[in-house]
């Protein structure tokens, strides 16, 4: 049986990682490390508790003795754990580059202290800055990082490559594009805008709502995030994305359309400081050395990411509450 530490486990993509790990993986046992911030949720695993592969651990990946209890008897890491709201890190980047940098660093060192096979740093697509009208974000891609959310992913994938050439530690970066799916926090985008919809409250579309993203379901991600830890190169990048580009007000009219309601709905806001324009991400590597590909069409996993937030009411009603209605406030005005 092998043991794999999980960082970052209680929020969105790292919840469904341990989901995935724990349905396909018999051999795996799972520690999900979190520190419960405003995007980690418990409830988000609440059905696991109990399961005989899987052990809850509060902690800070930037708090070094919490990590190294937490490292022991680790054969693997995949470090999910990041403060990700790009609008947030323009109001406050202080939390990004400790939880980020600092804490991906705090990672790294226990790593090489008890021998870890495999270092598995998530990252994100940001990290390239933003493309033209063509082309897509390669793994050669220059780094070019445009918000200080993105600065700080890109400092700690520079830490990855600088410990595995110094340390010879076995680490690998994914990057991908825009996820979506179930368990989501309700500042993104597509969560977000389902929650006001079903409310029919307007829906708030930066600019002139032409910024290009390129989506996949969260499964699709959390599949290849495995196939790097079982196939990928020791040192190498990997590139994970849906093949799916939409502007946002693409994306807006289909949830429009999806859950019935009418165009009047949406609002529009001002632009993000220096909101990229596109992102498209070229994912061959992956699908040639990996053998993985994206499964699950935009137009069902939308509609099944939908439902789920239908279904789940009170899941979206636990969080738009308190400190997340006075941030909506302070990001968009009052509704």
């Amino acid at each position: 049986m092998m043991s794999v530490l999980v960082t970052g486990g209680c929020g969105f993509i790292g919840s469904n990682f341990v989901r995935y790990l724990l349905e396909n993986d018999a051999d795996v046992d799972v520690v999900n490390f979190d520190r419960l911030t405003y995007a980690g949720n418990l409830e988000n695993l609440a059905d696991l508790a109990g399961h005989p592969r899987y052990r809850f651990v509060k902690g800070d990946i930037a708090e070094r003795d919490a990590v190294r209890g937490a490292l022991r008897n680790v054969q693997a890491v995949f470090n999910f754990a990041a403060e990700s709201h790009v609008d947030r890190s323009i109001h406050d980047a202080t939390p990004f580059v400790r939880t980020n940098v600092l804490g991906t660093q705090t990672l790294l060192d226990a790593a090489r202290e008890f021998g870890v096979e495999r270092f598995v740093q998530i990252s994100t697509d940001e990290v390239y800055g933003s493309l033209g009208p063509t082309g897509a974000f390669t793994e050669e891609t220059p780094l070019a990082p445009n918000s200080p959310y993105a600065a700080s992913k890109a400092a700690a994938d520079l830490l990855v490559r600088a410990y595995v050439h110094t340390f010879r530690l076995p680490a690998l970066v994914t990057r991908c594009s825009n996820n979506y799916g179930p368990y989501q926090f309700p500042e993104k985008i597509i969560p977000l805008f389902i929650s006001n919809l079903m409310r029919d409250e307007p829906v708030p579309v930066y600019g002139d709502g032409l910024n290009v993203r390129d989506w996949i379901h969260v499964r699709d991600h959390c599949a290849a995030i495995y196939h790097v830890w079982r196939k990928g190169r020791v040192g190498e990048v990997y590139n994970i994305g849906g093949r799916c580009e939409h502007t946002n007000l693409e994306l807006t009219h289909t949830l429009l359309d999806i859950l019935g309601k009418p165009r009047a709905l949406i609002r529009y806001v001002p632009d993000r400081p220096g909101h990229d324009r596109r992102y498209a991400i070229d994912c061959a590597k992956a699908e040639r050395e990996l053998g993985w590909r994206p499964a699950i069409s935009f137009a069902d996993g939308l509609r099944e990411t939908v439902r789920w937030y239908q279904d789940h009411a009170d899941w979206i009603a636990g969080i738009r509450t308190g400190e997340y209605q006075k941030y909506y406030e302070r990001q968009y005005g009052k509704v």
